[in-house]
């Protein structure tokens, strides 16, 4: 098994155990043992590694799973397109977007980062990204990135997603592990629970697809 194929099956692990709790708490806990096995409770009372990562969403009535935010059908074909051409999985790119933008296309951060995927002006441009405010092209210039990430980690998926929110430097200059950032640290679980639940999603539609 890859180090990819590793970490998606931590990633749907992830998602089973956050599934129960949707319906109950308003809030998420997790942290990452000594083995590299993430854990998620709705309580941090229950271990004092627990930290914070995120309102949990909102529950389907009658299953109790979280219920997957779609990416709106605009943007659906851009996300395949990216994702054919680097190789990535679509709900791969479809949950940074969610995370990073909240699918706004016009998104900008205090910090300069622009679009869905929130490329810096400087990844932009590495990637030949002349308008990040237009969806197709920002999906693919982040796509790539996350692909060269993945690459450059040996498909080690948490340290390639950190190094997207926190920059490959900080990575490498943390010993190749998750930077002792809070904003990182609860970035990444929270793209690899989004990227759990709305993997299915895309899935389904695929074996739907003639």
């Amino acid at each position: 098994m890859t180090g990819l194929a590793k970490h998606i099956a931590a990633s749907l692990l992830g998602a089973a155990l956050c599934a129960p709790l949707a319906v109950h708490a308003d809030t998420l806990y997790s942290f990452v043992d000594e083995h590299g096995v993430m854990h998620f409770s709705d309580s941090p009372v229950t271990d004092t590694r627990y930290r914070r990562i995120a309102g949990t969403p909102q529950a389907a009535p009658s299953t109790g799973k979280p219920q997957p935010r779609p990416a709106p059908a605009a943007l659906r074909p851009h996300i395949e397109h990216a994702a054919r051409q680097t190789g990535l999985d679509p709900a791969l790119i479809q949950a940074v977007a969610q995370v990073e933008s909240a699918f706004n296309p016009n998104a900008q951060s205090p910090k300069g980062a622009l679009g869905l995927m929130q490329l810096m002006p400087a990844t932009a441009e590495r990637y030949g990204v002349t308008n990040p405010l237009d969806p197709a092209t920002n999906l693919l210039g982040g796509a790539r990135y996350l692909s060269d990430l993945l690459r450059l980690f040996n498909d080690d998926l948490e340290l390639a997603l950190a190094a997207y929110n926190a920059g490959e430097s900080a990575v490498t200059r943390y010993d190749n592990r998750i930077p002792p950032y809070r904003e990182t640290r609860a970035y990444v679980p929270r793209v690899l629970a989004r990227y759990a639940v709305v993997r299915d999603g895309w899935q389904a539609n695929a074996q739907k697809s003639p």
